[in-house]
C-alpha cells in the first residue's frame, strides 16, 4: 500500500474508518483561501477596525513565569512566582504600546489562576493574576490571550499515567498522547479559563515529542491504527510502506486534537480566537507530528517562533514567510524573545537588536508577539519594558506602511515530501538545500517568496517568473504536470542537486521523474559532496558567459552539496562538474570526507538549460543552495543562482543593489501605484568563539545602526519617492533611485 500523497490530496480529510474509530474527534473546517501572494488583511495595513483582534492589532507581548517551564518543580516553594501580577503586567504592557496581551494560564507544571483541575502555582497563595489581567485589560479594551500549555512532562501527567505516551514495549515516554482521552481533560481546562472573560486562546506543545522513539504505541493508538489500516503498527521507524501509514497516523493524530480543540471552543465561544504554536516549519521535521500546511490552517491564524537563538538571524524573514505559505489569505503570528539569547535567561537585548527582528516581521507582513519570561518570583524587568516600548512605539508610527502584498520574483519550493523520506531523520539533509536558496536571495536582494507542495497550484507557480526546486529528490506525478503546464506557458525553473531523482521513499530512481522537462538524463548520484564546478574557456561564449560568476574561465571553485551525474538529451550543457580527490586511505575507508580536497576531474555537465515550449529548465547538476548555507560557503557558488535568475528573468520590476548585510522586502500596492522597498540593516560587531560546541557562533546583539548605500531600479519611471526616516538622502533620476541609509529599518515609498 502506498501512502505517498494521502495528504496532499484531502489534506484537512480524514477516512470514515478513522471517524468511525474517534467518533468524538469531529473535524472543524476552518478557511484556507487565497495564494502565496495575497495580501494581509488590508486592515493589518491601514489600522481600520475588524472582527477579531488578530485582523486588527501589529504588536504585543508574551508574559509568563521562569521555573516551572520544564515540568516537576517544588510544589512547596512559595517563592515562585509571588509577584506575578497580573493588573501590574497589563499595566505594564499598556504603557510599552501593547495592543494585546497574551498571559501564561498553564505551563506543564501549574496555572496560573483558580483551576479546580490543575495545581497552582505555589507562590500565588489566594492570588489569581488570570482574573487580575482579564479586570484591568477590560478596562482598557485591551485583549487578554490565555497562553495554555498541551505537551510537557509535569506534575498533572504523573497524576494521570492513563494519559501517557508509550513506546513499543508499553514503556512510559513523558508526554500526553494526543488519542489518550486527553482531549477530554483539556476541552475542562478551557472551559474553566474561558469563564474569566477572555479574548482567545494561545495553544502550546502541540508536538508529539522531538526525537526517538517516533510515536505512540499505547493500546488506544494500536487499535485506531489498526481500524484505519488493517494491519499492527511497525514497531519503530522502518522506513517503509509501514512507516509510511505510521506518518500519515501520527499527522492525523495531531490535526484531529487541534482541530476537535478548536471546534469546542468555537461551540461556545465563536468570538474567542484559536491559534496553535506551529511546528511545521524547519527546523522541525517529522519527528513533532505536523507538516507544513496539514497543520498551520487548524486555528483562526498561525503562530509561530523565530529567533536567532534557534533559527539563526538570516531565518527570521524565512519562518515569516513560511507561515504566510502554509495559510494563505490569514494573518500569521510570529512570537520573538526580549532575551538576548533565549527564553527564560532574564536577560534584556539592546534596543537596536530588538528593533531589527521586530521590523524584519513587520516587513514581512506577520503580526509581532514579543516574549517575555519573568524573574523566578514573577517581577519584572523595566528595562525590558522600556525598550518594548519604544520599539513598539516606532512600530506603531510606521504601521501604514506594513501589510501590503509582497512583491516576489522566485519562488522558493518546500517538498514535506522530501523533508521527510530523504531528509529522514538528518532532516538537514534537505533543510540545507533550502535553506541556501533562501540565503542567495536575500544576500543578493532578489525579492523571494515560498511554495508548499501541500497546497502548490498553477496559479501560485504563475506568481513568481522564476520557481526554484532546492535539492527537490521527491516529485509527485501531479507536481510534475503542473510544474510541466507552468514551464510551458512562459514559466521559469532552476533545479538542482537530486531534484527529481528519488522515489517515494526517498531511494534513488533509475531515471528522473523530470527528464521530459529539463531534457537532463540522471546516470547516478555522485558519492561525493565536496564537488566542483568549472567553465572551461573551450566551450563556445553564448551561455558560459552569462551564467559564469565573474566571467571567470578555467577555474575549479567548491560548490558543496549533492551532485549528479547525468547527460544532455534536449538541453545544452554549460560547465563541467568535477569530482574531488579521494586520498588512498579514503579509499579504503581508513579516512573520513568530512572536509573538502580538491578538484580531480570531469564527470559530466554542471549546468544544462533546456527550452520547452515558451518556458525554460535551467538544471544544476550540482548544489550551489546547499553550498551557500554550508560552513564552505563561498560567494561564487551563490552567484551561480543569481546568474541563472538573471540569465532567466533579465528584466525583472525591481532591480536592488545594496550590501549582503541589508534584507529588502518589496510590497505593492496596485491601487495606489505604489511600491515599498523595506531596507532593514543588519549590523553586530565579531564574535569570539565559544569554550564549546565550536565553530558554532551565534551572531552578536546589534548595538547600533548601520549605514550604507542603496540603489533601486525600475522597469518604468519613478513618479515619486519619499523615505521615512529625515536623515536618509535620495537621489532620483528616472528609472533609478539611490540612497544613503542610517537606519535599523528604512521604508522608501516609491510612486511609478
Amino acid at each position: 500500500m502506498n501512502l505517498q500523497w494521502i495528504s496532499r490530496a484531502k489534506p484537512l480529510g480524514c477516512s470514515l474508518l478513522w471517524l468511525a474509530a474517534v467518533a468524538s474527534l469531529t473535524s472543524i473546517s476552518i478557511p484556507n483561501t487565497g495564494t502565496a501572494g495575497d495580501p494581509l488583511p488590508a486592515q493589518n495595513a491601514k489600522g481600520s477596525s475588524a472582527a477579531g483582534w488578530f485582523h486588527r492589532d501589529l504588536v504585543g507581548m508574551e508574559v509568563g513565569p521562569t521555573g516551572a517551564q520544564f515540568g516537576h518543580s517544588d510544589t512547596n516553594d512559595t517563592r515562585f512566582c509571588s509577584r506575578f501580577d497580573g493588573r501590574e503586567i497589563v499595566r505594564r504592557c499598556i504603557a510599552a504600546h501593547c495592543q494585546y496581551v497574551v498571559i501564561w494560564a498553564r505551563d506543564g507544571d501549574f496555572a496560573y489562576y483558580a483551576s479546580k483541575l490543575l495545581m497552582k502555582a505555589p507562590g500565588l497563595g489566594n492570588r489569581d493574576p488570570l482574573r487580575e489581567a482579564v479586570e484591568e485589560a477590560h478596562k482598557h479594551k485591551l485583549p487578554i490571550i490565555a497562553y495554555c500549555v498541551v505537551q510537557q512532562a509535569g506534575h498533572f501527567l504523573d497524576a494521570h499515567p492513563e494519559f501517557e505516551m508509550r513506546d513499543p514495549r508499553g514503556n512510559r515516554l513523558g508526554r500526553f498522547g494526543l488519542n489518550s482521552g486527553y482531549i477530554d481533560t483539556m476541552k475542562q481546562i478551557v472551559d474553566e479559563q474561558l469563564a474569566y472573560g477572555i479574548d482567545g486562546f494561545h495553544i502550546d506543545m502541540l508536538d508529539q515529542g522531538f526525537g526517538p522513539p517516533y510515536g505512540c504505541w499505547c493500546d488506544t493508538c494500536r487499535k485506531l491504527f489498526d481500524a484505519e489500516f488493517g494491519r499492527p503498527m511497525p514497531n519503530g521507524a522502518t522506513w517503509d510502506d509501514d512507516w509510511d501509514r505510521m506518518l500519515e497516523f501520527r499527522y492525523r493524530s495531531s490535526q484531529h486534537f487541534e482541530q476537535e480543540l478548536c471546534r469546542y471552543i468555537k461551540t461556545g465561544h465563536p468570538q474567542v480566537s484559536v491559534d496553535f504554536n506551529y511546528h511545521g516549519n524547519p527546523p522541525f521535521s517529522f519527528e513533532v507530528g505536523q507538516r507544513p500546511v496539514q497543520h498551520a490552517g487548524n486555528g483562526d491564524f498561525n503562530t509561530g517562533e523565530t529567533g536567532t537563538w534557534g533559527f539563526s538571524a538570516l531565518t527570521v524573514g524565512l519562518n515569516a514567510e513560511f507561515y504566510r505559505a502554509s495559510t494563505p489569505g490569514l494573518p500569521y503570528q510570529v512570537a520573538i524573545s526580549r532575551d538576548a539569547r533565549v527564553y527564560h535567561n532574564q536577560t534584556t537585548r539592546p534596543l537596536a537588536d530588538l528593533e531589527w527582528e521586530l521590523f524584519v516581521l513587520l516587513s514581512h507582513g506577520a503580526f509581532v508577539t514579543v516574549v517575555d519570561k519573568t524573574a523566578f518570583d514573577g517581577s519584572l524587568d523595566l528595562v525590558a519594558y522600556e525598550r518594548i516600548g519604544d520599539a513598539f512605539a516606532d512600530a506603531l508610527a510606521r504601521r501604514r506602511q506594513f501589510g501590503y502584498p509582497p512583491l516576489a520574483e522566485v519562488g522558493i519550493y518546500f517538498s514535506s515530501r522530501t523533508r521527510d523520506w530523504y531528509g529522514r531523520e538528518n532532516p538537514a539533509r534537505y533543510f540545507e538545500s533550502f535553506l541556501g536558496a533562501h540565503k542567495a536571495m536575500v544576500y543578493d536582494h532578489i525579492p523571494w517568496g515560498v511554495l508548499l507542495d501541500e497546497n502548490v497550484s498553477l496559479d501560485k507557480l504563475k506568481l513568481f517568473p522564476v520557481v526554484l526546486l532546492p535539492n527537490t529528490v521527491i516529485l509527485s506525478d501531479n507536481e510534475v504536470n503542473l510544474l510541466r503546464r507552468y514551464v510551458s506557458e512562459g514559466g521559469n525553473l532552476i533545479v538542482t542537486g537530486l531534484t527529481g531523482c528519488g522515489d517515494s521513499h526517498g531511494g534513488m530512481q533509475k531515471k528522473s521523474s523530470l527528464e521530459p522537462l529539463s531534457g537532463v538524463r540522471f546516470v547516478s548520484k555522485l558519492d561525493s559532496i565536496d564537488n566542483w564546478v568549472r567553465f572551461p574557456s573551450s566551450q563556445p561564449p553564448t551561455l558560459r558567459s552569462r551564467l559564469a560568476p565573474d566571467q571567470r574561465l578555467d577555474w575549479p571553485f567548491l560548490v558543496k552539496g549533492p551532485a549528479m551525474i547525468c547527460e544532455p538529451t534536449t538541453a545544452t550543457p554549460v560547465a563541467e562538474l568535477m569530482k574531488p580527490y579521494r586520498t588512498v586511505r579514503q579509499q579504503q575507508g581508513k579516512e573520513g570526507t568530512e572536509w573538502p580536497m580538491s578538484a580531480e576531474a570531469p564527470v559530466g555537465p554542471a549546468l544544462l538549460v533546456n527550452h520547452l515550449d515558451r518556458g525554460t529548465v535551467l538544471t544544476f547538476a550540482c548544489s550551489p543552495d546547499f553550498a551557500a548555507a554550508s560552513e564552505h560557503h563561498i560567494l561564487e557558488a551563490r552567484q551561480l543562482l543569481r546568474n541563472a535568475i538573471r540569465f532567466l528573468n533579465p528584466k525583472p520590476r525591481v532591480k536592488i543593489v545594496a550590501p549582503a548585510t541589508v534584507e529588502t522586502v518589496v510590497t505593492d500596492d496596485p491601487a495606489t501605484r505604489t511600491l515599498r522597498v523595506h531596507l532593514l540593516g543588519y549590523n553586530a560587531p565579531p564574535q569570539t568563539m565559544p569554550e564549546r560546541n565550536r565553530p558554532y557562533v551565534l551572531p552578536a546583539l546589534i548595538e547600533e545602526a548601520p549605514m550604507y548605500r542603496v540603489a533601486i531600479e525600475l522597469d518604468r519611471p519613478i513618479k515619486d519617492a519619499t523615505a521615512w526616516n529625515k536623515t536618509t538622502s535620495l537621489n532620483r533620476r528616472s528609472q533609478r533611485l539611490e540612497a544613503t541609509v542610517e537606519a535599523i529599518h528604512e521604508v522608501l515609498v516609491l510612486r511609478y
